[in-house]
């Protein structure tokens, strides 16, 4: 591993413009600047003296499959050009520091993995349970020291929390296991960390799709070991741009809101002594809901009715794909989002006093795109972020007016990024 000033010097001369432009759509002049500042302030906050090395981990879309993967469905996800960057460098005390921007620095003793319930919702607790999730497959683990800067926006439903996760990880398998677990490996033991140590109760999908890269449908059938089919799609190539956009919702007091949807969808499947819903048939359900209707109740029901038709839709958005059937994939995109606001009821916030943004959104662009594209709320729901298949002609007039209504830079055009997490250097 280079010193600072070496890898500077690199960096400067275009030594990384191939990765960068594979990375970044922008190409690599931005990437060389961003990457530079971040050299920067690592060398303010530990000197220019370490070997040091750079890692990237990308953000996520969620493209089919809303609410599915907890309860071992199937989804489309990909990853996206947002990124969480590192400049890191192994140490020998025993600690292992990471210092975000805009954060305070996290600082977690190695000699001690148990769960600290003060640290719960806090990212400390990701360092601790990542290094555990490595111990518990008998991988190594060991300390180092990282700055890292994101561009990948909290609370936007690209999944902040999965990046960062997935670049702990990463940055541990290099420096400690010769970079060769398998992508889905340091998903599981990111989810391991944001569900045991920082207690909140998600599926595997985030961290699969920053972890896998590129496009790919994941079947969580068996969630030890999901079954992957990396897939090739270009949105480019079908003339158009996805626009997330960010409705400004706030998710701080929403936590139970997202962990009723996976509780409700269980105690439907308990009522067929299962216990998941990928273990249900739609068949099997259709001819026993009035049963569920009276052991569970109908909240829990029609979360039930959505996850089994969108995990079934989730194979026809493939085979809509494969084809290269644009058409048939837009009109899968809009049924999901349907069912996610009329069944599953993920869009409307149901506090007093929250805004209704999501709800909003969505309306807007079903007026703008009409038939042209596609919309859907994205991730979780509850008015965080809504993802729309926009004509790349249309792209200018639709970001001017959802931007007019949610803030500038509310809506963001992104691309598909074809690798996973790596280490650039």
């Amino acid at each position: 591993m280079p010193k600072i000033e070496e890898l500077k010097r690199a960096i400067e001369k275009g030594a990384l413009d191939q990765t960068f432009s594979t990375l970044y759509p922008d190409g690599a002049e931005n990437a060389r600047r961003r990457y530079l500042d971040a050299i920067d302030a690592y060398a303010d906050l530990f000197g220019t003296e370490d070997d040091v090395a750079l890692f990237s981990a990308p953000g996520r879309t969620e493209i089919g499959g809303n609410h599915t993967d907890h309860n071992h469905g199937r989804v489309l996800a990909g990853s996206v050009d947002l990124d969480v960057i590192a400049v890191a460098a192994k140490t020998e005390d025993g600690f292992a520091r990471v210092h975000s921007q805009g954060f305070r620095p996290d600082v977690v003793e190695l000699s001690d993995l148990s769960v600290h319930r003060e640290e719960i919702g806090k990212s400390p607790a990701l360092l601790r349970g990542v290094a555990q999730g490595f111990c518990d497959r008998g991988l190594k683990v060991g300390s180092f020291r990282a700055y890292t800067t994101s561009n990948v926006p909290k609370g936007s439903g690209v999944s902040s929390s999965a990046a960062f996760e997935v670049l702990l990880g990463t940055i541990m398998d290099h420096f400690y296991n010769e970079g060769k677990l398998p992508a889905i490996e340091i998903a599981k033991i990111a989810q391991f960390a944001e569900r045991e140590y920082f207690g909140k109760p998600c599926g595997l999908m985030d961290q699969a799709a920053c972890a896998l890269g590129g496009v790919a449908m994941i079947d969580f059938a068996d969630n030890t070991n999901p079954v992957v089919e990396k897939l090739s799609f270009s949105l480019e190539e079908a003339g158009l741009k996805m626009c997330l956009v960010s409705v400004g919702g706030d998710h701080a007091d929403l936590t139970d809101c997202y962990a009723a949807i996976p509780a409700r969808m269980k105690a439907v499947a308990k009522v067929f002594g299962k216990e998941t819903l990928s273990q249900v048939s739609w068949e099997e359900f259709l001819e026993n809901l009035p049963t569920v209707r009276e052991k569970t109740d109908d909240t829990a029901a029609l979360a039930a009715l959505h996850f089994l038709l969108d995990t079934r839709r989730v194979l026809l958005q493939k085979e809509a794909l494969l084809k290269g059937d644009v058409t048939a994939f837009l009109k899968l995109v809009k049924e999901s989002g349907h069912s996610s606001f009329e069944a599953l009821q993920n869009v409307l916030v149901p506090r007093e006093g929250h805004s209704q943004g999501a709800a909003i959104a969505l309306n807007l662009a079903a007026h703008l795109l009409k038939e042209k594209g596609a919309w859907r709320i994205h991730g979780g729901g509850f008015g965080g972020t809504t993802q729309n298949f926009v004509p790349a002609e249309q792209v200018p007039a639709f970001k001017a007016a959802m931007e007019s209504v949610f803030g500038e830079n509310s809506c963001q055009v992104l691309s598909i990024r074809p690798v996973g997490p790596i280490r650039l250097i």
